[in-house]
């Protein structure tokens, strides 16, 4: 087996056990605390993440690891670095609501290699790795072939600072629903990005995000054959937290309208 298939697999097993654990607690009392504003975490989040940690750092003891809920450990400097986010969707399940997902994702010294994300709810698992393409439950998955922006279906999200800083979100969010055929908020980029790897969402805009909700996405939107840039086109989408996903067919006209915005011409 290659490195990349092994890799693969394990970032499958590790949001399958960091599943197991969400759903085992969903619905039931749960404690829930705010990090910031509106920003929440919950004691499902830091269980699956110790779950996830502890069996991504036994079979790979000279890794990195970045997560959420407690930040970077493992071996600093290492070849191989996981990105880990134990519940992607916390504001869903803490509301009971239905629609969350694990998000494992790893790096090597050339970019993102391989990712999962997983829906535990639907048991729907989501795998990308690099040159080998993405799958939804071990079935080829590809980016949909809508070229008409006008008959698109988008998805985005907000980002915790709304209340804050509102004006560009909305005004993003005003010009692609003038635009578009309609517009989701789901409330989760992991699987925002999973479903347009397999063509149920054409496209997908979001801003200040963190790594752990983009690791894995971004490699299953690029290996379903889709494209994905920062806001400015670019690919630093890791860095800056920004991302504009979608079929190569409306990528274009997506960023086109980013632009717009941006500079302040769009209406």
């Amino acid at each position: 087996m290659s490195e990349v298939s092994e890799l693969m697999e394990v970032c499958a097993e590790a949001v399958r056990r960091g599943g197991e654990v969400l759903l085992d607690a969903f619905g039931r009392r749960r404690t829930i605390e705010y990090k910031s504003g509106i920003d929440l975490v919950t004691d499902a989040d830091r269980a699956s993440e110790a779950v996830l940690l502890e069996f991504l750092l036994e079979r790979h003891p000279g890794a990195a690891v970045l997560a959420e809920e407690s930040g970077a450990s493992g071996a600093p400097g290492g070849r191989l670095r996981f990105i880990v986010d134990p519940l992607d969707g916390t504001t869903n399940y803490a509301h009971g609501l239905p629609h969350f997902a694990v998000n494992v994702g790893v790096e090597d010294e050339v970019g993102l290699v391989a990712g999962a994300t997983y829906d535990p709810v639907r048991d729907e698992l989501f795998l990308g790795a690099r040159g080998q393409g993405a799958t939804l439950n071990g079935e080829p998955v590809a980016a949909s072939s809508r070229g008409e922006l006008g008959r698109s279906l988008l998805c985005t999200g907000f980002p915790y600072d709304i209340h804050e800083n509102p004006e560009l979100p909305l005004r993003l969010f005003s010009a692609y629903m003038t635009r578009a055929r309609a517009i989701r908020r789901m409330g989760s980029a992991a699987l925002d990005l999973a479903y347009v790897a397999c063509g149920r969402f054409d496209g997908f805009w979001e801003m200040k995000l963190k790594p752990w909700d983009l690791a894995p996405g971004i490699l299953l939107v690029r290996e379903a054959g889709g494209v994905v840039a920062d806001f400015l086109g670019g690919q630093r989408m890791l860095e800056v937290g920004e991302i504009c996903a979608a079929n190569s067919h409306l990528h274009p006209q997506l960023m086109a309208v980013l632009a717009e915005v941006r500079a302040g011409r769009a209406s």
